[in-house]
């Protein structure tokens, strides 16, 4: 499949970096449970693909344990460094030594540098103090330049208002779930606030883990609209937001389609109205143990 024409647009960070408002995740479908020396060649392939494709916003972690072939993918694709932008994140296993977990991660990904390294969750800290340790190691970790821009994720109101008490440099971004069954608006409030970025993760569960629901005659209605997929309308939504939502496939057509959201934007009107309805369902897919059942924050 030839790649198509069509350029991501960016969205400046507060630090001044371009940030592409697509990416290419390689958690969730691909998060190995098994041994992280294992090589799974279908990651190499799938992070080839998407490059060749024209995705240049590559999200890893620690925790998936998949950095080597997110690595290996980047160097056997030929790409050049200053094209992409590569994410990963600490686990909280190693939230005492971020500096030694950064070389670790930049050593399996075969790179000198990231371009955004965040805290992967906040769930280590059992007081105000331990966030705002953590942030100074990364703050010292992009001073050395191995990471040019710092970041968190998970991060509720609370842990933000935390680190933000002695934090030298704020949060470049903030990557939560989010989607229009999850709106954060008080979290997405405190993002805009202080110049924090939101990335998303699981943008497509409205029209994917939590389907059936309120929003799918609308959906549909976009869909011939647009011509385009419910997953298409769901990115889109988060784009036209100035969202950046991560997204992942194994299926070269279906991770070509997602890019098409660089041919259309939503109205303001579609943009509310997807709003609205969504706020009739609550639905989170992920660090549900963390929250009461009704927690939208």
């Amino acid at each position: 499949m030839a790649k198509l024409n069509l350029t991501i647009p960016n969205l400046k960070l507060n630090d001044g970096t371009p940030i592409p408002m697509l990416g290419y995740g390689t958690g969730t479908a691909w998060y190995k449970t098994g041994e992280e020396s294992k090589i799974d060649q279908s990651i190499i392939d799938a992070v080839k693909m998407a490059i060749k494709l024209g995705y240049t916003h590559l999200d890893g972690a620690e925790m998936y344990k998949t950095e080597q072939e997110l690595g290996t993918g980047i160097k056997e694709s030929g790409a050049a460094r200053e094209k992409l932008f590569v994410t990963t994140k600490v686990d909280n296993d190693n939230i005492h030594d971020i500096e030694g977990a950064l070389k670790t991660s930049l050593k399996k990904l075969q790179l000198d540098y990231v371009d955004l390294y965040l805290i992967h969750q906040p769930w280590f800290a059992q007081s105000d103090e331990d966030i705002q340790t953590a942030w100074a190691q990364m703050e010292a970790i992009q001073a050395k330049g191995l990471a040019k821009s710092i970041g968190v994720s998970n991060y509720t109101p609370a842990h933000l208002n935390a680190l933000l008490k002695t934090a030298k440099v704020v949060p470049a971004c903030n990557q939560i779930e989010f989607h229009p069954y999850l709106q954060r608006t008080e979290l997405l409030a405190l993002h805009k606030q202080h110049g924090i970025a939101t990335t998303a993760y699981g943008p497509l569960t409205a029209a994917t883990k939590a389907a059936p629901g309120p929003l799918d005659d609308y959906f549909a209605a976009l869909q011939k609209k647009y011509a385009v997929s419910a997953g298409e309308i769901s990115l889109r939504w988060c784009i036209d937001q100035d969202v950046v939502p991560i997204t992942t496939s194994s299926k070269e057509q279906r991770l070509s389609d997602y890019l098409r959201v660089a041919t259309f934007k939503l109205t303001p009107k579609e943009v509310k109205e997807i709003n609205e309805i969504g706020q009739k369902k609550h639905f989170r897919g992920f660090w549900q143990k963390k929250f009461d059942d009704n927690d939208r924050i």
